[in-house]
């Protein structure tokens, strides 16, 4: 008889460090200097200062700030001097798109990483693949959609080395945060680890399940509470536990200090309500959408953490079924069935809370008003991509996405204009590839094919017109994106990864035309 495989010493071994005080942002480092900086908006994307390597001390900068109090111009010149600050990719050599996105791939691979002091950068023990433009770190969500092209083309050890990175990330902070900065320690991203230990050459590592148990006991915290709400644990109306998004950090964000102060400003509401929603609005990777915003129109009206939304719990009912099946799998019976529990309690209480029936679609749960939010978006299509959907679930789902959410050009974000760039027009690789896969995997691939289709054609053509894979497209007119808070970005780690990944599935979808970069 197999004996039951205890975790608690290997997840104790990757929590021991997480107690440690984590590393300063550059908001706390630079005080004065960073707030000059951000609020003169030296540099148009508020990322840029905040991803800048200082070239000396830190406090030896802030003095020299002190001394010079430089403004306008000579600000710029006094960052330029003292840091060395991000600059733009090149052009990209004529090719076919295929082959773009397997030349990028050395392009966007990182070494391992020790940063020198006063870097906001993380320390990763492996190499990794970051997004692209001003996204020069790892990203927790991206990297799921990255490892599917990763996979297509032959990369396994780049999968295992960002999964390593990951887990090194728990063990130090107990959570894998949103990108590997010291700004971004206080949230996390849509939890896709166990979508990505299934890419892995090992998925039956003890590591990873290890891992696996962490992330669960990071969403959960709180789980203990009474109340409506407690972190990211919700307590639902009747007892039923679900999540929202959140953040642990109080204030703007370091990264849009500027953009947030302006937007708690228009707001009526106390201005740390703000920064928190603004702050669980980037936890949840679409910052920012319509569905955090109590007037479409208007981002000061942001509420995230008072909404229960569906992908994010369909994600965990997807890692409290992974933890079930490897604890079975390593012979603790116990964690299989504790964790087994969990997944069905979670699904009872989304059918309930997240599903409407006379709608056929999934949705968010708004707190405040006790029902359903009236947002129409992509987001419904979670519990087909994890297996979550009945037949009759999928099949109501499968026609609203026929109806309402297939654009011209692939599958649309939401069905609103807003500006914000997690709405309509706009089409994310991530959201084309969750409706894809899910829809083949509940018995519709016709439909999942044709928006494939759509979605490989709309790349195609803003390739040729750029020469660039990009991080979102326009998929009503078929062109690139816009909208948000900073400039259109190029690289793009998870468009290069879906787009590779839909074609190993669909070879004849394979646009084949040679084209030159800027034609």
């Amino acid at each position: 008889m197999r004996r039951p495989v205890h975790f608690a010493v290997a997840l104790a071994a990757l929590l021991c460090l997480a107690q440690a005080a984590p590393p300063p942002s550059p908001q706390q480092i630079y005080g004065p200097l960073f707030e000059a900086v951000q609020s003169e908006r030296v540099f148009e994307d508020g990322k840029t200062f905040v991803d800048a390597v200082p070239k000396g001390d830190p406090a030896a900068i802030v003095e020299a700030y002190r001394r010079e109090q430089p403004k306008g111009a000579a600000l710029r010149q006094f960052v330029l001097r003292h840091f060395s600050v991000p600059g733009e990719q090149d052009e990209r050599p004529a090719q076919t798109l295929r082959d773009h996105i397997r030349a990028l791939w050395p392009q966007l691979t990182r070494p391992a990483l020790n940063p020198p002091a006063g870097s906001s950068a993380l320390s990763l023990p492996a190499p990794y693949v970051v997004p692209g433009g001003r996204f020069r770190e790892i990203y927790y969500w991206d990297s799921y959609f990255t490892m599917l092209g990763l996979k297509a083309d032959g990369q396994q050890p780049l999968i295992d080395s960002m999964l390593a990175d990951f887990e090194s990330l728990i063990a130090r902070y107990g959570f894998i945060p949103n990108g590997t900065r010291t700004y971004y320690l206080g949230r996390s991203q849509p939890p896709f680890l166990s979508l990505m230990v299934d890419l892995a050459s090992n998925p039956t590592d003890p590591r990873h399940l290890a891992a696996l148990r962490a992330e669960h006991d990071f969403w959960m915290r709180d789980r203990a509470s009474k109340s409506g709400a407690a972190l990211r644990v919700v307590r639902m109306p009747d007892g039923a536990l679900l999540n929202r998004y959140w953040d642990d950090r109080p204030g703007p964000r370091d990264e849009s200090w500027a953009e947030d102060v302006a937007t708690a400003r228009q707001s009526n509401r106390a201005r740390g309500d703000v920064y928190r929603d603004l702050r669980a609005g980037a936890e949840s990777g679409w910052d920012f959408s319509s569905r955090w915003l109590a007037d479409p129109k208007r981002l000061s009206t942001i509420r995230t953490t008072h909404i229960v939304p569906v992908d994010l719990n369909s994600l965990l009912w997807r890692l409290e079924r992974a933890i079930a099946e490897r604890c079975a799998t390593a012979g603790d019976a116990g964690c299989a069935r504790q964790f087994h529990q969990f997944a069905a309690a979670r699904k009872a209480a989304i059918d309930r809370w997240l599903w409407l029936p006379d709608a056929g679609r999934y949705a968010d749960w708004d707190m405040d008003s006790r029902q359903a939010t009236p947002i129409v978006s992509a987001a419904t299509l979670f519990p087909l991509f994890v297996g979550l959907s009945t037949k009759a679930q999928a099949d109501a789902v499968a026609r609203l996405t026929r109806d309402q959410l297939v654009g011209e050009g692939g599958l649309r974000t939401t069905r609103l204009t807003t500006g914000q760039q997690w709405d309509s027009p706009n089409g994310w690789a991530p959201l084309q590839w969750v409706a894809i896969d899910g829809l083949a995997r509940a018995g519709h691939p016709s439909l999942a094919r044709d928006i494939a289709r759509r979605w490989i054609s709309t790349v195609d053509a803003a390739f040729r017109e750029t020469g660039k894979m990009l991080e979102k497209y326009d998929v009503e007119d078929r062109k690139p994106g816009g909208g948000g808070e900073y400039p259109l970005q190029d690289g793009f780690g998870w468009t290069n990864g879906v787009t590779a990944a839909l074609i190993a599935r669909w070879p004849d979808l394979a646009p084949d035309a040679s084209v030159a970069a800027g034609r």
